[in-house]
């Protein structure tokens, strides 16, 4: 049994601190991948805190069975996916014309958010969990409920992609 057993356990019996240990556990992780799938800081915690209100709120329905992190991964994904429909109107065009800041990490960041924008939704999903959040491929697999070859596959062609959107030198 892992910590998460006990520790969702203890919160489905109402325990506050269990709660607030839970949230201090996963915010950070749950913060920097929502912070990856959207553009603006306060977008990302705004996700971040729906993420852990939908995951309480079925707290009664939920079965532990593995990382209760992994579940948070797919709420959040969802929720970063419907914010991200609901924004696909704006042009992405005028972010990547923007290239002339004499900061050159800021400017690098920021053509990488712009060329992440740019993939397929279950590209971007995928490099996220691998590069950023730092997963297994398995993990991936699991949280995506897709199979393992899928996995591998998406990150092959996600890091094509990005090699056209960025140049070869500037590539994951």
């Amino acid at each position: 049994m892992d910590a998460d057993f006990f520790l969702i356990r203890k919160m489905k019996n109402g325990d506050e601190d269990a709660m607030e240990q839970f949230v201090r556990n996963y915010y950070p992780v749950i913060l920097k991948y929502c912070s990856y799938r959207t553009r603006d800081r306060q977008d990302a915690a705004d996700l971040t805190q729906e993420t852990f209100a939908r995951f309480f709120a079925s707290l009664g329905r939920y079965e532990h069975r593995g990382r209760a992190v992994h579940y948070l991964y797919v709420i959040a994904g969802n929720l970063c996916r419907d914010s991200w429909q609901q924004q696909s109107e704006l042009p992405l065009e005028d972010a990547s014309e923007t290239g002339e800041n004499p900061i050159g990490q800021v400017d690098e960041k920021l053509q990488i958010e712009d060329a992440l924008q740019r993939l397929p939704e279950e590209l971007r999903e995928v490099i996220i969990l691998y590069y950023f959040q730092e997963l297994k491929l398995r993990e991936i697999a699991g949280i995506l409920q897709i199979g393992l070859p899928l996995v591998k596959y998406r990150i092959r062609r996600a890091k094509d992609e990005l090699k056209k959107y960025l140049g070869e030198e500037n590539a994951i």
